[in-house]
């Protein structure tokens, strides 16, 4: 799902609910690297990040079994990394429209390097141009889930 749709905060409590591990992928990649998500774009830029996510997500799915994975709201949309999730796992979408995710967001924009320096209709249509080029990656998984709010058993209903 696209920031700010609660990919990590649903995350850990679906692996909670489930008792599975949680990982997030952004956070490993900051371990391995020793630096922010952040800084990686901005000293080595997106190609190399977008590379980097992609082999850790796939070392990662080939060595793990059985866990939760919260994933960057970028990581389906390059290097087939969709086609390869759904190979592997079982993909949710946590489905908001752009005004849901822009209202969540101007709450936590100072935490978001991406979003940092706009204000609201900036904002608006920043999320509206990124979930159109985002959203038929995002469409590709395997559940979709979606409305004014979701909730970890709303998902656990559409897996059973």
């Amino acid at each position: 799902g696209f920031m700010g749709s609660g990919k990590s905060t649903l995350g850990k409590k679906l692996a909670n609910k489930l008792k599975l591990q949680f990982l997030d992928l952004d956070q490993l990649i900051e371990e391995q690297e020793h630096c922010t998500i952040s800084e990686i774009f901005k000293n080595k830029g997106e190609d190399y990040f977008r590379a980097l996510e992609t082999a850790v997500l796939k070392d990662l799915m080939l060595i793990k079994t059985d866990f939760v994975l919260s994933l960057g709201g970028g990581t389906p949309c390059f290097n087939n990394n969709m086609e390869f999730i759904n190979s592997t796992g079982t993909s949710i979408y946590l489905k908001y429209n752009a005004g849901i995710l822009t209202s969540r967001l101007l709450a936590a924009k100072q935490e978001r390097p991406l979003i940092a320096g706009k204000n609201a209709e900036e904002l608006k249509q920043f999320v509206d141009d990124l979930l159109t080029q985002r959203e038929s990656f995002y469409l590709q998984s395997k559940l979709v889930v979606e409305g004014a709010t979701i909730s970890v058993n709303e998902i656990l209903n559409k897996l059973n």
